[in-house]
């Protein structure tokens, strides 16, 4: 794609984006004024100038940086800054690529967390060395299209965008261009997480106060990859050089991959995910676009959130549980069993046969009160 194309992708999705709004507010506008009297009354803005300020140091998933899981003192401005790459990534072992869009890097992008009430003042950077035009739209957020229409950079530009985190749950964030770009940019690997986590931890829904060990941060992708007329994957100098063809492989509503954070086997092996036996485990799942089931073959969800806000009270015992395209689940479990446990996506296809399969190695004592082989494998009486 040379210039004067990339000028011209870049203005179509400013325009896309321009409509889209226009279209938004004309909705907004003729909003009944019964709903409208329903709104919150808020005052103006506090002086933040008085509040602290944390600056987070991000992880790449599934780790998620160190955190209180219950607030500290009041409200403060978390102050975190993402910069969009542009990069080839290999999704499976047969060397297939895709022109990815991640923030940091990931795919997920980092998980951000952070407690209701705080305020969350992001710096998004576009580096001159990426060809296209990004923002972000946080589902945590409220207004102007979750912060898309204040954010949308050229390569060599940056914004900050300052929300307050109202609500208590874990939300998607994703690229948001405007028009066609939009769902091109998020099946390109452009979204990630935040954790809101209420002010004093998380609860049963029975005002029993509930912790966790350790948290893992699993985000499924659906990955669109263009085949030849050998029927095999292709590949592209540039993300915008593929992106017709990208697109009509998306209009099929079929994935080539879904996979957990970025590949085939990116929490499998070498890179499974640990845990020990009597530790609770808190499980964060987010997928952008399309509607998944994560299962933990041999587990359970003591606690899930399926729709991952927190002041619904979770259910419990779930063998499987759903997470909305769009949106992200936060499920809790404690580990009473070692060995090895495959945590998949039960569209048991899509997790054999596209990818979508994590591993928990899971160190501990055996207990056979909870299950044992009576007869080993041996031939008819």
């Amino acid at each position: 794609m040379d210039g004067q194309e990339e000028f011209n992708v870049s203005r179509r999705a400013l325009l896309a984006g321009a409509a889209f709004a226009g279209v938004l507010g004309t909705v907004l506008a003729s909003t009944p004024a019964r709903a409208q009297e329903t709104a919150p009354v808020t005052g103006p803005a506090p002086d933040l100038s008085t509040l602290p300020r944390e600056k987070l140091t991000l992880v790449a998933p599934p780790f998620v940086h160190a955190h209180d899981q219950v607030a500290k003192g009041g409200p403060k401005v978390i102050e975190v800054t993402l910069t969009i790459e542009e990069k080839q990534m290999v999704i499976d072992d047969y060397g297939t690529t895709i022109n990815a869009m991640t923030y940091d890097g990931t795919n997920p992008g980092p998980m951000i967390v952070v407690h209701e009430g705080d305020y969350v003042e992001l710096t998004l950077v576009n580096p001159a060395t990426n060809s296209l035009q990004h923002n972000i739209d946080f589902h945590a957020a409220t207004g102007a299209l979750g912060g898309g229409a204040l954010t949308l950079i050229n390569p060599g530009e940056q914004a900050m965008l300052r929300f307050k985190a109202t609500r208590a749950g874990v939300f998607v964030y994703h690229c948001a261009p405007g028009g066609p770009m939009i769902p091109w940019h998020v099946v390109s690997g452009m979204n990630g997480a935040i954790l809101v986590l209420p002010r004093e931890g998380l609860n049963d829904g029975h005002g029993n106060p509930l912790s966790y060990d350790r948290v893992y941060y699993v985000g499924e992708q659906d990955f669109y990859i263009p085949r030849d007329e050998n029927g095999e994957f292709k590949s592209y100098e540039a993300a915008g050089d593929g992106y017709d063809d990208m697109v009509q492989v998306m209009r099929t509503l079929t994935p080539t991959h879904v996979v957990f954070n970025g590949a085939v086997g990116a929490l499998t092996g070498d890179n499974a995910l640990t845990a020990k036996v009597g530790e609770r485990v808190l499980i964060l799942h987010s997928q952008a676009n399309r509607d998944t089931r994560p299962h933990l073959i041999g587990g359970h969800g003591d606690y899930v959130w399926n729709t991952g806000k927190f002041r619904n009270p979770p259910e419990v015992d779930l063998e499987t549980w759903h997470v909305a395209g769009g949106s992200a689940a936060a499920a809790l479990y404690t580990f009473l069993q070692p060995g090895l446990y495959a945590y998949v996506n039960h569209n048991l296809i899509e997790a054999v046969e596209l990818g979508a399969t994590a591993h928990f190695k899971v160190e501990g004592e055996w207990n056979d009160d909870l299950m044992t082989q009576v007869q080993a494998p041996s031939p008819l009486a």
